[in-house]
């Protein structure tokens, strides 16, 4: 089923998500809403709260549906290794229009559970390691616009501020 995805400011984009502790049927329900509701709104990466969920989970697809192999699904991730240093630019689902240069670590590693409550450790590099980053910055109630300078996030938070005047946000 396809969710609606939430908008800043919705506080629950602001907020920490709640560990996943039931692996079951539920989950996975949820997890196929994440992958379509991802692909219904053209992403690559969707956080349960972007879709009004607050649960640690997160799914990935670079690919956008022509890999399967390629589609990761993360509950429960944590970032145990960090190095090197990229900028690139990004944008978000929660953020439409908005990009914006941010920094972040070349390559990590991630260790989460699957769906089925197993640990599983993951490398990546380059975009993955991008996405990876700022799913998890998601699920901890960060946007990648407080990873920003000052100055460009007023210029994006004044931006959204104005859309949302004009009823278009």
């Amino acid at each position: 089923m396809v969710h609606p995805i939430v908008k800043f400011p919705d506080p629950i984009l602001q907020r920490p998500a709640e560990p996943v502790t039931e692996f079951g049927a539920e989950l996975k329900a949820l997890v196929d809403d994440m992958f379509e509701s991802m692909y219904d709104a053209h992403g690559i990466g969707l956080a349960a709260p972007q879709i009004g969920v607050p649960k640690y989970v997160t799914v990935l697809d670079l690919s956008f549906q022509k890999n399967s192999e390629e589609k990761l699904v993360l509950v429960n991730p944590e970032i145990i290794f960090r190095e090197g240093k990229q900028v690139g630019e990004e944008g978000c689902l929660s953020l439409p229009d908005i990009r914006e240069k941010v920094s972040r670590a070349a390559r990590v590693k991630v260790r989460a559970q699957d769906v089925n409550g197993d640990w599983q450790e993951h490398d990546a590099e380059e975009m993955l390691a991008r996405a990876i980053q700022h799913e998890v910055d998601h699920l901890n109630g960060v946007l990648f616009i407080f990873r920003i300078s000052a100055l460009k996030r007023d210029l994006a938070l004044r931006r959204i501020r104005k859309l949302q005047r004009a009823g278009e946000w």
